[in-house]
């Protein structure tokens, strides 16, 4: 598996992954225990689609008023002996995070799980340049050493097994006995944290990413479960947070509202282990921290987003849920996508990176079941999104066999006589062909769906014949009542009388903010009620 994007193999990547008996294993679980653990962790929160309610709004907000809130951000970075550094591309990010790693001296550089530092790939170009990356979560330090891109966003190595990690660590850990112990998830999680202890204490720089980033108060946030980005960001000397343009909220009482929503709905916790809030370098009253404390903000499309028809997928608080529930992703895995963005949000976010002629077939990779808008934490509206992509996918090529035969179809449609003759003549041909088996295994134009599958032959009626028959035979019904309803005496509908609240149902609004920005309403009921 290569670290290079492949999402324009998306088919041939997937009927790899379909075959992998290892990889389908992992995905059972993935699919059996993640959706039910969710759905048990928020049904003991009432209040928990009040809270993605307050999500979103918080989300849209601050996205409608984005300019605001950075340069509010970056004030206060600066005020606190920070640096911020803007970056347009993913190349000037890359080129921005080697010169500060340069000016430190840094020869080896510690490194916490960031999306957007493998969107920009910047362990290869900090490689290249003779500086050695070494990722400290646990999963992407596995996923590191095996030269692979993550599979999922919260947990990049859930599609291998034990068996293949313990083999890895033997391939890489070579200064430790061959006949020491690796059959247990606690002896692998052992030899990984010794073996990367003395990384953290050699380590010059360390880099993060950012969950959130805090206008109020100029902070960087990050949700962990290993602790590793404590460690991270605390060592070294110098402390560099990835981050991108959407990730920055107005306030702490607003992380508070997002913090809720995002451990429900990435790995069905209250809360997650870790959350660290870091603001600026060490004082001098401090007895650890990092001397420099930089922020390389990225851009790479986002603005152009922002100002479209995708800006809703720029409230992604990249939890995971909607791999977790997607049916796709359960069968063919994160790595099928071919770029470190896998899943519903990969299908609409990696698009606007890589370009719909590249990642095109990603938006196609769904049945729209709905589950993934379901499950999402701030209601992005994923189907939707996915939905415009496959429009400008089929505007690009004008000469498609499917664009052929939709204009065929709607030649005959606008045509209704023409249509009822030449569907009549082409069902009962059918019927009478497929009469002996009772189905085709093949046929005309339906190569891509006779592949998998055998297509029944006609039976009986068609659904308009049946549809003018039925409504026929309605119609009849109706004229033999005889009051003036024609449901007949007693179906009048009934109109309650308006009924007063109960006194226990307090509903609060509160007062709205100096800054005009509206508050989410909350709706408490009844003793069990939650602030």
């Amino acid at each position: 598996m290569s670290r290079a994007a492949t999402s324009e193999k998306f088919v041939a990547n997937a009927r790899r992954a379909l075959a992998d008996a290892d990889l389908q294993g992992a995905l059972g679980f993935v699919e059996t225990t993640f959706p039910a653990r969710r759905r048990a962790v928020v049904e003991a929160l009432p209040e928990f689609d009040a809270l993605r309610d307050s999500a979103r709004d918080i989300k849209v907000h601050t996205l409608a008023h984005l300019d605001l809130y950075l340069a509010a951000w970056e004030e206060r970075v600066t005020a606190q002996g920070g640096r911020v550094h803007w970056a347009a591309t993913a190349a000037d990010a890359n080129d921005i995070v080697l010169k500060i790693c340069r000016d430190a001296g840094a020869r080896t550089v510690t490194k916490g799980k960031s999306m957007v530092g493998e969107e920009i790939g910047v362990n290869e170009h900090l490689a290249a340049a003779g500086i050695v990356p070494v990722e400290t979560d646990l999963g992407e330090y596995i996923v590191q050493i095996r030269d692979e891109l993550p599979s999922h966003i919260i947990m990049p190595a859930v599609h291998l097994n034990r068996h293949q990690i313990a083999a890895d660590f033997r391939r890489v850990h070579t200064g430790l006995p061959k006949d020491r112990d690796l059959s247990t998830a606690q002896s692998l999680l052992t030899e990984a944290r010794a073996t990367l202890r003395k990384t953290f204490l050699a380590a010059d720089v360390g880099i993060t990413g950012a969950n959130f980033l805090i206008a109020e108060t100029g902070s960087s946030v990050i949700v962990t479960n290993e602790g590793n980005g404590d460690l991270t960001c605390t060592l070294p000397r110098v402390h560099i947070v990835l981050a991108s343009i959407e990730k920055v909220i107005p306030t702490l009482e607003d992380l508070a509202q997002l913090l809720r929503v995002l451990a429900r709905s990435a790995t069905a916790q209250e809360m997650s282990v870790y959350t660290t809030i870091t603001t600026g370098p060490r004082r001098a009253d401090d007895p650890d921290g990092p001397h420099e404390y930089h922020v390389v903000v990225l851009d790479n499309g986002r603005s152009a987003m922002l100002a479209g028809e995708f800006r809703d997928m720029l409230r992604c608080i990249r939890c995971g849920a909607c791999m977790n529930h997607c049916p796709v992703y359960h069968a063919v895995g994160g790595h099928a996508y071919g770029f470190v963005y896998p899943g519903p949000m990969g299908a609409v976010l990696t698009p606007s990176l890589l370009g719909v002629d590249r990642a095109g077939d990603l938006p196609n990779a769904s049945t729209f079941c709905g589950r993934c808008e379901q499950v999402c934490p701030v209601k992005i509206p994923l189907p939707r999104l996915m939905r415009h992509w496959r429009d400008r996918d089929f505007a690009r090529s004008p000469a498609s066999i499917s664009r052929a035969g939709l204009a065929l179809w709607g030649f005959f449609a606008a045509r209704p006589r023409l249509y009822r003759v030449t569907t009549g003549l082409g069902t009962r041909l059918l019927a009478r062909l497929g009469r002996a088996r009772g189905h085709f295994r093949w046929l005309p134009l339906a190569g891509g769906f006779t592949a998998t599958r055998d297509i029944a032959a006609p039976q009986g009626a068609t659904f308009q014949q049946q549809w003018r028959a039925r409504a026929g035979r309605r119609s009849d019904r109706l004229r033999t009542v005889p009051s003036g309803n024609p449901h007949g005496r007693g179906s009048e509908p009934q109109i309650a009388e308006p009924q007063v609240a109960d006194s226990q149902v307090a509903e609060t609004a509160p007062a709205e903010p100096a800054s005009g920005r509206p508050r989410p309403r909350i709706v408490a009921s009844g003793p069990e009620a939650r602030p």
